[in-house]
């Protein structure tokens, strides 16, 4: 009898190890809240973004942004790829690709209705 107690207890703490370790490595890392896209020698303010912001209630999937990356969900810096001062690598300069990919996006949820800025000092705020 105690070897059965002492069997179910044994497999019991297995399982929960097991489910303990698999929620541990589907963990995912939360991206930081909020970041501020700055460009040295911008004429602009710089941008505050959020993350939550776009992830959560605009419901954009971050490939959508982060298309290089391996891993989508734990991107490099945009800097990475797209360099502040000179094109490399085919990829525009950071303020291009911002704004190719950002008022691409907003213009186009504006249009079917939804609450996007649009305007340059909606992002661009001092």
């Amino acid at each position: 009898m105690k070897s059965k107690v002492s069997m179910y207890v044994v497999f019991f703490m297995v399982a929960v190890g097991l489910v303990f370790s698999s929620t541990l490595a589907f963990a995912q890392k939360a991206p930081p809240e909020p970041i501020t896209l700055k460009i040295e020698g911008a004429k602009m303010a710089p941008v505050k973004f959020s993350h939550a912001t776009h992830i959560d209630k605009a419901k954009v999937d971050c490939a959508v942004c982060h298309h290089k990356d391996k891993d989508p969900k734990n991107p490099a810096a945009c800097t990475t790829c797209h360099a502040v001062k000179e094109a490399k690598g085919g990829a525009p300069v950071a303020k291009d690709a911002f704004h190719n990919r950002c008022q691409t996006c907003h213009k186009d949820a504006a249009s079917k209705g939804k609450a996007a800025p649009t305007k340059c000092t909606e992002c661009h705020k001092k």
